[in-house]
């Protein structure tokens, strides 16, 4: 069976029990604003057309009206995982740049296809990776 293809992933959301300090972790590590910033979540824009959502944690266990319908319930519990797509061209400059931040990178993994990951931990200790192409088949 196949249907209509999927583009991309729009939103990769992480659950936060300080959203403050996830919020400023985000902000350096991006170096950039959010695009929302509220006392329910925060929204930074991942690059090629993704989306990073910081939800404080338990704030969307139920829904929300909006304008347009309603934001269904949702929430998480425990450290989960997400990737950044890197260029392999700046791999270097990231390994620089985290450690200007004075964030541990946990573990290298280099990939037969060629690829490169970076993983390390965000406040709330969710596994935080970088990868560059050559990771996935597709990517």
């Amino acid at each position: 069976m196949s249907g209509p293809p999927i583009r991309r992933i729009l939103e990769t959301a992480l659950y936060c029990d300080r959203l403050d300090v996830a919020t400023a972790f985000f902000r350096a590590l991006l170096g950039t604003e959010p695009m929302v910033a509220t006392e329910r979540l925060s929204a930074f824009d991942a690059g090629a057309a993704t989306v990073l959502l910081l939800f404080q944690r338990g704030q969307s266990l139920h829904a929300l009206a909006v304008a347009g319908g309603a934001l269904t319930a949702h929430d998480g519990t425990g450290p989960t995982h997400m990737a950044f797509a890197i260029d392999r061209g700046d791999l270097a400059a990231w390994e620089t740049r985290l450690g200007e931040l004075g964030v541990e990178v946990e573990s290298r993994v280099e990939w037969e296809r060629g690829g490169v990951s970076l993983y390390f931990r965000d406040p709330d200790h969710h596994s935080i990776e970088l990868a560059t192409p050559g990771v996935w088949a597709t990517y």
